[in-house]
Formats: C-alpha cells, structure tokens, sequence
C-alpha cells in the first residue's frame, strides 16, 4: 500500500497493529480503494499467513446459493446437491475468509454468519449436525451500513459483532497527493508487465492526473496509466492525460 498522506500512514500503521490479533475487521471504502490488498497485508501478516485465505464475494452470490456457498451443503439437500459439499468457512479452517461487500449479504445468511461468530461453529444446508470452525473474518464494504440497519437490510447485532476494529479506507479523492507516488509504482510494474522500456510522467502530466475526479478510485488510476503507457509517447505529456485518461471512443 502506497503513500504518504497522514490518512494513509495511519491506515498502515493500524494495519499493523491489528495483523496478529484474532478479532474481527470491518473495512469501509468506495469501491476501488484497495479494501481487497488491505485484506492480504492482514493475513499474510498474521500468524494465520500460512493457512487459507478464501475470499467470498457476497455482491455477485445469487441468495438462493449463497447460504450453500459459506456453509456448504448436504448430498440431496437441493436438487442439484449431488454429493456433500464443504462451504467458504470450512475450507477457511485455521486461516482467515475475507466477506467482500458484505452489506449485499441476505438476511438470512447474516443469521448465520453471526452465529458462526458467536459460537465457532456452523451448519451445512440440509444438515442438523453442527461443525466446529476456527477462522478470522475480515469483512468489506462500500455501503453505510448504519444506514443499511435503519433500513432493515442489515441486522445491527451483526454490525457490531463484525466492527470490533474498523478501518476507514480514503478515497483516492482524498489523497490525489499520493497521485505521483502511486503513478511511478504502476508505470515500473505496468512497463515490466507489458514488456516495454520504462516511461516517464512529465510534472504537468501528473498535475493533470490530479485533477481528475477519481470515482472510480485506485483501480480507476491503474487503467489510466497503462492506457497512457500503451498510448502515449516515451515521455508522457499533460497533452496525452488530456487525450486519453478518459475511456476511446469508438
């Protein structure tokens, strides 16, 4: 994680603090903001770093086999539940499961979550018999969930049980000082991944960079700049950030 904006260097430095620890972490932030990469320094930096991390995405998990997805599922518990199937937590066993955009979580899943929570333990679809898990979860989202419990889309006991420790992401909006540092670090890794001799950013260029309005964040940035390495000259110029940081137009 790049840069050197105070909001940043605190984010680092609570990371740090909280890497070892078995609580829970709630990461909050727009999409694009790197929530996934704080998710990594956290469990690669635990003592957990050389069990699993299994990342779930709670967004794009249609409700009716989501439930199957975390807890897994018993042989005939639906019709197409061939054979037993062990879910995220299992698989997790020891190491940490990662809940992205976990406000998109149904309200029965979150039951269930809780519970494993609260009691270490979970129960496949179809089954009775309950099953021991020892995990870490670290959850993300890009939604306000206090919001989200007024509304009664997310339980509140849930929220709270999650937020023991709560990281704050700041949008790339917030630190468009970081802009240069995070340019640089793309363009090494943008030109080794492309195959192609080193580019530059000229002072104007990175000016440029900053003004833009990032909504689409970190992930946004890195676009922008390999597009700027494939399009534009040796040198990028204030002239190439004008052309093509916005998406070609057919």
């Amino acid at each position: 994680m790049i840069g050197q904006l105070q909001v940043c260097l605190e984010t680092l430095q609570l990371v740090e603090k909280i890497a070892h620890c078995k609580a829970p972490v709630l990461i909050e932030g727009e999409t694009g903001t790197g929530k996934e990469l704080l998710t990594n320094i956290l469990h690669y930096n635990s003592n957990r770093s050389k069990l699993p991390l299994i990342k779930v995405s709670c967004a794009i998990l249609s409700r009716e086999i989501f439930e199957s997805e975390l807890f897994g599922h018993e042989k005939g518990a639906f019709t197409s539940a061939v054979a037993q199937r062990k879910g995220k937590f299992e698989l997790a066993e020891g190491g940490t499961i990662f809940l992205d955009e976990i406000g998109d979580m149904s309200l029965s899943a979150q039951a269930k979550v809780l519970r494993a929570l609260q009691e270490n333990k979970i129960t496949r679809v179809g089954s009775e018999k309950e099953v021991k898990v020892n995990v870490r979860v670290l959850a993300a989202t890009n939604k306000e969930l206090q919001k989200e419990i007024s509304k009664g889309n997310f339980r509140e006991d849930l929220y709270h049980r999650l937020s023991v420790i709560i990281i704050k992401v700041p949008s790339l909006n917030e630190r468009k000082d970081d802009i240069p540092l995070l340019v640089e670090h793309f363009s090494k890794m943008i030109c080794e991944e492309q195959g192609i001799p080193q580019k530059t950013f000229s002072k104007d260029a990175l000016k440029e960079l900053q003004k833009v309005n990032w909504t689409g964040n970190i992930r946004e940035l890195r676009n922008v700049v390999e597009r700027l390495i494939i399009l534009g000259d040796k040198t990028i110029s204030a002239k190439d950030v004008i052309t093509f940081a916005q998406p070609l137009k057919s």
